[in-house]
């Protein structure tokens, strides 16, 4: 999806939430779409707006980041480095998606397969458990650093 409708997209649940798609908000998601990649953590979000929007304060990041977090724009993850990250939903996942890390060179890759359906129903059946939604992280070695 590019941008452009991401962005609409998002001003859409924005305002049926009570929010509005601000200046401040629209810098900030423009980072995370610029970025998508890389699993940003707040400050490195708030390195980016600040090129762009000097005028734009670390609070309104964070607050913004939040607010994304709680629609379900983003997934806030942590990969055991005490850092929390921001990863965009993928347009019509019904889950977050799985990530490899590795743990020599910290590289993140994403896996974009849902690879837990079955598991889910297991949980489900079994535990009488309603799932909403599952995280799952490899840790291990990636294959660059497996050839080093």
């Amino acid at each position: 999806m590019d941008t452009i409708t991401t962005m609409k997209k998002v001003k859409q649940q924005l305002h049926e939430a009570g929010f509005k798609l601000t200046p401040q908000r629209e810098a900030t998601l423009l980072v995370l779409l610029e970025n998508e990649k890389d699993h940003l953590s707040a400050e490195e979000v708030f390195f980016f707006v600040k090129r762009k929007s000097p005028e734009i304060g670390l609070a309104t990041v964070y607050r913004t980041l939040e607010i994304l977090t709680e629609l379900h724009v983003v997934d806030k993850v942590n990969f055991n480095d005490g850092v929390s990250r921001y990863d965009l939903r993928k347009e019509g996942a019904q889950h977050f998606h799985h990530h490899l890390l590795c743990i020599e060179c910290g590289n993140i890759e994403e896996i974009e397969e849902d690879l837990l359906g079955d598991v889910e129903e297991i949980v489900e059946s079994k535990y009488h458990f309603i799932v909403k939604d599952h995280r799952l992280t490899f840790h291990g070695i990636c294959q660059n650093c497996q050839k080093k």
